[in-house]
This record gives C-alpha cells, structure tokens and sequence, in this order.
C-alpha cells in the first residue's frame, strides 16, 4: 500500500482548513482543581499568544478521534482526542487530549510509524505497540471535519502504520491530577471488544456513523500485521506496576485481566 506524499498532505491541509469545523464539542473528563485564572494570568497568555512563536504546536495540524484501552486491562476504554503533526513519510506524533474543548486534558502522546520502520524494531520492543488494522477498517478511528475523500486518503496512510500510546493522566478514572505512573495503550484489534455504546455516543456528539464510515473504507486494502505488535493477545500484557497505589480505586477493575476476557481477532489474521 502506497500512497502520494501530495495526497496526504491535501490530506492533512484539508484538516487545518477545517479545524474549527470538527464537530461536536467534548469537555475534559475531570475538573481542573485549580484557582479560577486571574485577570493577570489572562493578560500573560494572551500576550504569549501574539508574541511567541510556537513552531512545535502549529505542525500539530491533524485532529484524529479514536479509542484506547490499558494494556492488561481491555474493559478500561476511554476515548482519545489526537492532535497530530506529520515529521517525515515514515513518523508522525500525537498529543492526545480527553477532550477537544478548551478545557481538555493533555491525557498522553502517541508515536506512529510505518510498516517499514515497524519492521526495524527489536521483539521486545514491537511488543509495547498495537496496529491500526482494526481501527481504520472498523470505522472507529475518524478525522472530523476532513471530507470523505480526504479522510480516507489520510486512512490508507495511517492503515498500516503502528502506534506506541502512554497515557499520564488518566481522567477516565477521575484521576483530577496527573497522578500514578504512565500506563501503556492499545488499541481495538476485532469486532466486538469497543464498548458500543462508548462508540455510539461519540459518533452522536459528531454528527458521524461509523458503520457508514467502515463501509465507505470497503477499498482500503488490509495489510498484514506483523506479528510482533499487539501482544496483549498473546499475553501476559505488558504493563508498568504502578507503586503509588493510584490504581487501587480504579472503576475499571483489576489492572490485569486475561485478555481473553476481550474477542479475540479471526484467526485468519
């Protein structure tokens, strides 16, 4: 699968012509604990944001909306806003927010590589990544506000590429501080294992169907997975312990449950 260094960056100058087009809003999952701003504070970032040049900021330029769940932990989903900028045709970085509001988040980063990069990398370390089959064949992973022909152009990119996802703040558990450790993040590999109803109500908030999504991404050729990524299929999952016992009143249960617990993908995969 290839695809033109021009048609994805129509792709991605689609999304920033769009950016304030995306969509519903989603507001952060916790409040900030903080002090209300100040009229000083106000007056600094304001002024910041007319004298300060943010080069790293501005090339985040892509808004992609999909879905995480912890490593071990197939039942703690969530969904994750990623703020995207294109390093090279083999790179790309995500910010990922709980939100796409003022108010949202800096939940975590993302790292995507391609299928040839992938390829360079030791076992051990293809294990801490998961594919985007999946997620771009399912229709669950979306670029709101990007037309259908530049969206699936952006799609036929990202379809065979592979992400490396922690996560820092983990708001989906309420967590109003950035406490605990850094956990790591997969992604949805079969039909089945996404909470509908969490996917459901993002699509409403959107103003999108998936299902119309996956059947519009019918020509996207599915690459083969490499066999060294999404290894919490295999299992054990990978997962950092985390030694402040942050994890303990997590509303998602035990930290690492089978992985059986989630369907497993076709065989034929």
């Amino acid at each position: 699968m290839r695809v033109t260094t021009c048609a994805v960056a129509a792709a991605f100058l689609a999304a920033l012509l769009v950016a304030g087009c995306d969509g519903g809003r989603s507001g952060s999952n916790v409040p900030s604990p903080g002090e209300p701003e100040s009229g000083r504070t106000r007056v600094l970032e304001a002024g910041a944001a007319v004298l300060q040049d943010k080069a790293p900021l501005d090339a985040l330029n892509a808004y992609l909306d999909g879905f995480h769940f912890y490593s071990g932990n197939p039942q703690g989903q969530m969904e994750a806003h990623h703020y995207c900028a294109v390093l090279d045709e083999d790179l790309i970085q995500c910010a990922i927010f709980d939100g796409n509001g003022r108010d949202a988040k800096l939940m975590g980063v993302e790292y995507v590589v391609s299928a040839k990069l992938f390829a360079t990398l030791p076992a051990a370390e293809k294990s801490l990544w998961h594919s985007h089959v999946h997620e771009v064949k399912s229709g669950q992973l979306v670029a709101p506000g990007l037309p259908v022909v530049a969206e699936n152009a952006l799609m036929r990119k990202l379809v065979g590429t592979y992400g490396k996802t922690w996560h820092t703040w983990h708001t989906d558990r309420q967590k109003t501080l950035p406490v605990g450790v850094p956990q790591l993040m997969m992604g949805f590999t079969a039909d089945g294992q996404a909470d509908a109803a969490m996917v459901a109500a993002r699509d409403k908030r959107l103003g999108i169907d998936s299902g119309e999504r996956r059947a519009k991404r019918g020509d996207i050729p599915a690459p083969p997975i490499d066999p060294g990524a999404d290894a919490w299929q295999r299992g054990p999952a990978i997962q950092l312990a985390d030694p402040t016992g942050s994890e303990r009143d997590a509303p998602h249960g035990a930290q690492h449950p089978a992985a059986a617990a989630v369907p497993s993908p076709p065989a034929s995969r």
